[in-house]
């Protein structure tokens, strides 16, 4: 089946968070799944993942000054945005979820982990990075993925105080100091060609998280990519499903 944002069995939604109009979707049956978008990257950016998640369901959001969602008039902190993520599940009566969370969307994750545990059942971070400390991307590549991430995009250029918003966030803000405490089972993917954000930082990640596994693709950084997302996707859906079985 082929996603899009105007698929019959998708459910768009708007709520009021923290005074800020924020633009979701969700979509599917089973167990839940929220996704956690790329820096400046609306929710149609994981269209080709999600068709490979069949049997769940997922939900995902427009960050604060992202795509359909309002732009606040400062700039929101990680812990801030974590907790949107949180409100999110909140108000659509999600108590804990699967979370999957892609480049700067894996920050949000981290912090979601660390500040809202019982929120995140498992968790899973694509080609992201620790903020503060982490091993820098070649700045073209990263200019590249945030204003042309792919020829087939469908989405406007990022709002330019929305950018400046998360970016300001993931540069004052590091989860090293606190990756230990993450409890949730934990995979680590990142693709062994990404000049944006380096392996490095992957490996990095795993060895802080206890018993995180850390899977290389033959990729580069945007495993939302349709090829890339058709090589991750069935090993995210076997590290869930076999982590559930731990979990028990």
């Amino acid at each position: 089946m082929t996603y899009s944002l105007a698929t019959v069995d998708s459910n768009s939604f708007t709520l009021s968070i923290a005074g800020l109009r924020i633009a979701g979707w969700r979509t599917g049956s089973g167990d839940p799944i929220l996704l956690l978008n790329g820096m400046s990257r609306p929710m149609k950016s994981w269209v080709s993942f999600i068709g490979l998640l069949e049997g769940r369901t997922v939900i995902t959001f427009d960050a604060p000054g992202v795509g359909a969602s309002e732009t606040p008039v400062v700039p929101y902190s990680m812990p801030m945005l974590a907790d949107i993520a949180a409100r999110v599940l909140d108000e659509i009566g999600i108590e804990n979820a699967d979370v999957i969370g892609f480049s700067h969307g894996g920050a949000v994750a981290q912090q979601l982990a660390v500040g809202h545990p019982s929120r995140v059942n498992r968790l899973v971070l694509l080609s992201t990075a620790c903020g503060v400390g982490a091993v820098p991307g070649r700045s073209r590549d990263v200019t590249r993925i945030l204003l042309r991430p792919s020829r087939g995009t469908r989405w406007p250029r990022p709002n330019p105080i929305g950018m400046l918003w998360q970016i300001m966030a993931i540069s004052t803000w590091s989860s090293i100091p606190v990756l230990g405490r993450i409890n949730a089972p934990t995979l680590v993917v990142c693709g062994v060609n990404d000049k944006a954000v380096p392996p490095a930082n992957s490996r990095l990640i795993a060895a802080r998280i206890r018993d995180a596994r850390i899977v290389t693709v033959q990729a580069g950084h945007d495993l939302q990519r349709p090829r890339p997302a058709a090589i991750v996707a069935p090993v995210v859906k076997q590290f869930l499903a076999s982590a559930s079985a731990t979990i028990g």
